[in-house]
């Protein structure tokens, strides 16, 4: 008899995690496909304050760890298999496709998250990996001593500022307006820390170097004035573009591509819900992510029935 699940989840961050937990916890027989390893993009955050619980705060590996344990405990299945679509089958089923093999299942939740948006500037792709990145938590450390600059002005780009300055020399912070994005209390932060500079009403137009970048080429948007800042390293935070690819020509998206939903975490198609950050939402932060997959996971089941 064909293997055949109630639930498909297709990412594993706090979305998808949750959603697997309710749904596992629900006695449905759930798979969760994640292309890497569970944790999504908050397992790229180095300290994670703002979720529930947690007083003293946490880092967001041992947060997403937890969230997988106890997902786990209660039943779910996850795959390390990456989505490449998602479409209908017959029987009412829903068809997801993946690199190795293909799933069926009764409903599928998306939760793919989103992934950073990238400037499009001569360098940026040469230089990937050689002085480009787009996660300090993962490669901050190999810049130890050295001067760095971060693109972007909110919360993502301000903490990850605050956290390179653990390890570098000094960290320039270049935005293009003249005032940051970033919350109150976390700009106070920025504002405190001494080798954090910033740089206002620039932006970035090129990365010049040689086999690694050497510098960042920005322009004033005021005055149009062209200067080069010398760094070893430059970090990109300025926004998130959502994963919603695998299913462009099946459900409804808004103009950024992210997934439009009802209250009930249900998309344009009967029996495939969204959750997280790649569906359209004011907010991007765990404690929604969380909040979505427990209501797509319930909607899910719904469903079902």
């Amino acid at each position: 008899m064909e293997n055949i699940y109630d639930v498909i989840i297709v990412g594993g961050g706090p979305a998808g995690l949750t959603a697997g937990l309710y749904a596992s916890r629900s006695k449905l027989k759930t798979l969760l496909l994640e292309r890497f390893l569970p944790g999504g993009q908050a397992a790229l955050t180095d300290f994670i304050e703002n979720y529930p619980g947690f007083p003293d705060g946490i880092n967001g590996v041992e947060l997403m760890q937890k969230m997988e344990a106890q997902a786990v405990r209660f039943g779910l299945q996850i795959n390390t298999d990456e989505v490449t679509k998602v479409g209908l089958a017959p029987d009412n089923l829903k068809l997801v496709s993946a690199n190795d093999t293909e799933y069926r299942a009764k409903s599928v939740i998306i939760a793919t998250g989103a992934e950073p948006k990238k400037l499009g500037i001569p360098g940026e792709l040469e230089f990937r990996g050689k002085g480009i990145s787009y996660c300090a938590t993962c490669d901050g450390p190999l810049f130890k001593g050295k001067d760095l600059a971060v693109i972007g002005g909110g919360d993502s780009a301000v903490e990850e500022g605050i956290y390179l300055t653990r390890f570098a020399k000094s960290v320039t912070l270049i935005h293009r307006r003249d005032q940051l994005r970033a919350t109150k209390i976390i700009q106070e932060r920025a504002f405190a820390t001494p080798n954090l500079r910033f740089i206002w009403n620039s932006v970035p137009v090129e990365f010049i170097g040689t086999t690694a970048v050497e510098g960042v080429k920005i322009k004033n948007v005021k005055s149009n004035e062209v200067s080069i800042i010398p760094v070893s390293g430059v970090f990109i935070y300025i926004g998130l573009v959502p994963r919603s690819e695998m299913v462009k020509d099946l459900v409804a998206l808004d103009e950024s591509g992210s997934i439009i939903t009802d209250t009930t975490m249900a998309t344009s198609v009967p029996g495939i819900f969204a959750a997280g950050d790649v569906r359209k939402t004011i907010l991007r932060q765990v404690a929604v992510a969380v909040g979505d997959g427990a209501t797509a996971a319930y909607s899910a089941e719904k469903y079902i029935q």
